[in-house]
């Protein structure tokens, strides 16, 4: 920022405090059109100023200045032709945690992959080496699964999950999936209702192992949810016919990570809603959307 900007920044930052709202309107309007590097100076008047009108309409301000670029991150991550799904589920925890810190999260995640790396080896079958993941997962590391109601919005990030151990079905699905992928292992997110569920891939064994008349990659399902418990193509047809899913098996496909997050940002916004956070749900709402947008916009 050149020192004519700043000093034109600063100038605005002043007029916060005005009482007319037409003038606190143009304020905003021009201080939105700045990066986030307009931030330190907006933290400095409100750590100065007693006046709480001032304070809120810079708490406001530097919340919108974050949003508007973690969403354009968030277009940017789904525009990818195979979008990361770590980096996705940090952009989702940035909107309620814009100071998270990604080192401490990538040197978590990596303790967790060289635990299950280190008992893994070739002779193992795919089943014995999701047993293993499941050991190191949720024994060793004890991460647990509670209903959706019960945890509110804290357990949809990342940072939370990795501290508390605690997460939704969506959310520790979708971290379970992030540690089996830096681990080699073929597995995808299946979106199936109520809890989503990963699908073990492998052409090669599924074409030698699955009856004449099965036409499928997959060799079983995983539910991290429930403790990582293995689900066949039998127990998931039953399951479906129970939940009367008009689909039927034949319409589950394997997902992409713009689907898992999507499926994480729907519990968010729900979380948010259910505690009266209406603001806070229509944020969400629009990461929903972003993700869902079929023509590529332009970035704002």
């Amino acid at each position: 920022m050149t020192t004519g900007k700043r000093l034109r920044t600063k100038a605005l930052i002043k007029l916060l405090d005005d009482p007319d709202p037409g003038v606190f309107e143009a304020v905003e309007k021009e201080l939105l059109q700045e990066s986030s590097s307009v931030i330190p100076e907006l933290e400095t008047v409100w750590e100065l100023t007693r006046h709480e009108i001032c304070q809120s309409r810079i708490e406001n301000l530097i919340h919108k200045i974050l949003f508007r670029e973690n969403s354009r991150r968030l277009r940017s991550w789904s525009r990818q032709a195979t979008p990361d799904l770590l980096e996705g589920f940090i952009l989702a925890s940035r909107y309620h945690y814009p100071d998270l810190n990604e080192d401490k999260i990538f040197r978590q995640i990596e303790e967790i992959r060289k635990k299950v790396w280190v008992e893994l080896n070739n002779s193992l079958t795919s089943l014995e080496k999701i047993t293993v993941l499941n050991h190191i997962f949720f024994n060793e590391f004890h991460f647990i699964a509670i209903p959706p109601e019960e945890g509110g919005a804290r357990h949809c990030f990342i940072n939370t999950l990795l501290e508390t151990r605690t997460g939704n079905a969506v959310s520790l699905t979708l971290l379970y999936n992030i540690i089996a992928q830096k681990l080699g292992l073929p597995v995808k997110y299946v979106d199936v209702p109520g809890n989503p569920l990963l699908a073990y891939v492998d052409r090669r064994i599924a074409a030698k192992v699955h009856p004449p008349g099965v036409n499928t990659d997959i060799l079983f399902y995983i539910n991290p949810a429930s403790h990582g418990s293995i689900t066949g193509r039998k127990e998931l047809e039953y399951y479906l016919r129970k939940m009367n899913y008009e689909p039927g098996f034949s319409g589950l496909e394997t997902s992409s990570p713009r689907s898992f997050l999507v499926r994480l940002l729907e519990i968010t916004e729900l979380s948010y809603e259910k505690n009266g956070e209406a603001e806070r749900s229509a944020d969400i709402l629009e990461m929903k959307n972003i993700l869902s947008e079929k023509k590529q916009k332009p970035f704002p």
